[in-house]
């Protein structure tokens, strides 16, 4: 029987702990007694756990032995802000299917309301990947940094492969970029970024700005597709690589 999986929100060496809803749910619902068994993460490690006292605000665990993980992919989603509602299905799935990080950035194109806003739901976006990491029984929770100017992310330095996705790009695939990737970096796993423009899609200047910091251009096929989609989509082109 597969026991169920959460995330600590506290732990040292041998006890790891849950608060909040979680332990609510757990206590209210699940009638979690001591002695219960379940699979815990803390510090980005998987445990083989035991509930050891339970309250309403806490549950607490021993920790009895490290379980094997699959590690996240190494892939952050630059991606720049639309509407919430699509952008938060995307984020839900992209954890699901092992991003490591989500880079929001605010892009021309970008609404004004949206833009405003999004500082504010960046903690949304959080909770949204701590639920989606927990019910996918990832090992570790993706990180949401907070939204920027695209004129700011797209400057910074990385060592990632860079990667957006552009429509004016005809016949250099993500794929093809992916592969390179993979073969450059030997028997080490490559760590990639791959930027994903809002609707509309990328401004002109934008497209100079990333051609003028280092990414390079990638198309995932001929059609045009929302901004959700695409996201979904290039996970899936890495991970066919890289597990």
């Amino acid at each position: 029987m597969t026991r169920r999986r959460w995330i600590a929100e506290h732990w040292d060496e041998a006890t790891a702990s849950i608060t909040g809803a979680q332990a609510a749910h757990m206590a209210r619902v699940l009638r979690a007694q001591p002695g219960m068994e379940a699979d815990v993460v803390a510090g980005g490690h998987v445990f083989h756990a035991e509930v050891a006292a339970v309250s309403p605000d806490e549950v607490r665990f021993n920790l009895v032995a490290e379980v094997q993980a699959d590690p996240a992919l190494p892939v952050t989603l630059a991606m720049a802000v639309y509407k919430f509602d699509r952008m938060e299905w995307a984020i839900e799935k992209a954890t699901e299917l092992g991003v490591a990080a989500l880079a929001p950035v605010i892009a021309q194109r970008t609404e004004k309301h949206l833009t405003q806003a999004a500082e504010k739901r960046a903690e949304r976006w959080r909770r949204i990947v701590h639920e989606a990491a927990q019910q996918s029984r990832r090992s570790d929770v993706p990180i949401i940094h907070n939204p920027i100017p695209l004129t700011e992310h797209a400057r910074s330095s990385s060592g990632c492969v860079r990667i957006v996705l552009a429509e004016q790009e005809r016949t250099t695939t993500l794929r093809r970029l992916i592969e390179e990737a993979v073969e450059a970096a030997g028997d080490e796993m490559p760590t990639i970024e791959i930027a994903i423009g809002p609707e509309g899609g990328w401004a002109p200047a934008e497209e100079a700005l990333f051609d003028a910091s280092g990414w390079r251009a990638a198309t995932l096929g001929p059609r045009i597709l929302r901004a959700e989609t695409a996201a979904i989509a290039a996970l899936a082109v890495v991970a066919s690589f890289l597990e």
